[in-house]
């Protein structure tokens, strides 16, 4: 019998000043009691590059396989890693309009990181008061004020 994978809650979210511009990112991974935050900056970016990288880095994070489920604001992150990523795949990271995939560097890491736990994704509507979406949107403006301070990222 195998043993249950332990379950992973996590809360991410990016942020960016202009679009292009500095950006931002923050992730809370909880499990049980336990929690841990991440957070990060770049000082050319997107909001996309900064959505994707949080959940990404989250699922980096984890050391064990794990039951998975993040929660998002990004419809991009949400449906990219529950629809759109076999397609891409199928079509040699090529977009249905037979483009390049935006972002295929991180969408390929974010294929090799999901492999390895039971991802479930879960949208949620951004600035509407939902508790771990607004800290993790905090967090990830914290990271792009930090950065422009000087202070890099963390």
């Amino acid at each position: 019998m195998t043993a249950a994978l332990p379950v992973v809650e996590v809360f991410t979210d990016g942020a960016c000043s202009g679009n292009p511009g500095p950006g931002g990112w923050a992730a809370l991974l909880r499990s049980g009691r336990h929690e841990k935050w991440l957070s990060g900056a770049e000082a050319l970016t997107t909001n996309n590059r900064m959505e994707l990288i949080a959940a990404l880095r989250a699922l980096q994070a984890l050391k064990t396989r794990s039951q998975v489920c993040i929660t998002t604001d990004s419809r991009y992150v949400q449906q990219g890693a529950t629809e759109w990523l076999p397609g891409w795949k199928a079509r040699g990271w090529r977009n249905a309009a037979r483009e390049p995939v935006a972002n295929q560097d991180l969408w390929q890491e974010m294929d090799a990181a999901m492999a390895g736990h039971e991802v479930q994704m879960r949208w949620v509507r951004g600035h509407t008061g939902h508790a771990e979406n607004e800290a993790c949107d905090a967090r990830a403006r914290a990271a792009i004020t930090a950065l422009l301070a000087g202070a890099g990222t963390r």
